[in-house]
């Protein structure tokens, strides 16, 4: 499939072109973000125009806030914010919805440590960073503080994060969740604990209803595991050309590449 025709790529039996576009719901890295974490100009001026055309801009992200709202809006303004996939969701600079995990799931989670031998893991409390191995190996200068669990500020986590592709330790991770847990893979060993309720399409539906959109009038954007649910789920769904197979499969389009301005052309032949 040539470039050309990456705009118009769309999935048999899904349905007419969305054609009144209300909201933009995008993950960054691997979407928006091109590979050296930069927002070309032309990107950046097509999402000013969908701004002016009165369109809602949302971020949806596994990153935390403070990775975020120091630079990104100052390409992209947008009117809300969804962080750690869905746990922490910011309307401008105030707090709409936090749905962590609870200080005593935290601490029983974290056991699993003293099982796993050497295990990698880290927590994201309060827009802050503690991390059992040097952090900055998996995310290159990211703040973070060392630690060994035992002394955890007392409040729920938004997310808790084990650095593994190994699927005997995923198991003995596993057998501890209860029902109020789920987890998911990002960059082949970023294993993301969360709250089930922490979903990126669950964070996009209460944003929709609260500026007052329906999910037929969303376009969502992704490339990975976590974008899924939402590509799904929206009016329209619409994968890069880079995505995994599985958030292709359940895009309704295919965009070209985060690198080439995927996001941008699409949106500027399909919603201006």
């Amino acid at each position: 499939m040539t470039n050309q025709n990456f705009n118009m790529e769309r999935r048999e039996n899904r349905g007419e072109m969305l054609m009144n576009t209300k909201m933009i719901v995008t993950d960054l890295d691997g979407t928006l973000l091109r590979s050296d974490k930069t927002i070309s100009g032309y990107t950046a001026s097509v999402f000013d125009r969908c701004r002016k055309a009165g369109i809602k801009i949302v971020f949806a992200t596994a990153r935390p806030v403070r990775a975020v709202t120091n630079w990104l809006n100052i390409n992209i303004k947008s009117d809300a914010c969804i962080y750690h996939n869905g746990a922490v969701i910011r309307i401008g600079d105030e707090l709409f919805q936090e749905t962590g995990i609870e200080n005593d799931i935290v601490n029983k989670l974290l056991g699993v440590i003293k099982e796993l031998d050497g295990i990698k893991a880290a927590v994201e409390i309060n827009d802050a960073l503690y991390a059992n191995f040097d952090a900055s190996t998996v995310w290159p200068g990211v703040e973070y503080t060392t630690s060994d669990f035992y002394c955890l500020p007392k409040l729920s986590a938004d997310k808790i994060i084990f650095i593994t592709a190994d699927n005997t330790e995923i198991g003995k991770i596993e057998r501890l969740f209860g029902k109020e847990l789920y987890w998911e893979i990002s960059e082949n060993e970023v294993l993301m604990v969360m709250n089930k309720e922490a979903r990126k399409r669950n964070a996009a539906r209460l944003l929709a209803e609260h500026f007052g959109v329906m999910m037929s009038e969303v376009a969502a954007f992704g490339d990975d595991y976590n974008d899924v649910e939402m590509l799904r789920d929206s009016g329209a769904g619409v994968a890069v050309a880079n995505a995994i197979d599985e958030a292709k499969a359940a895009a309704d389009y295919i965009c070209d590449t985060n690198d080439n301005d995927g996001m941008a052309k699409w949106l500027e032949g399909n919603v201006l």
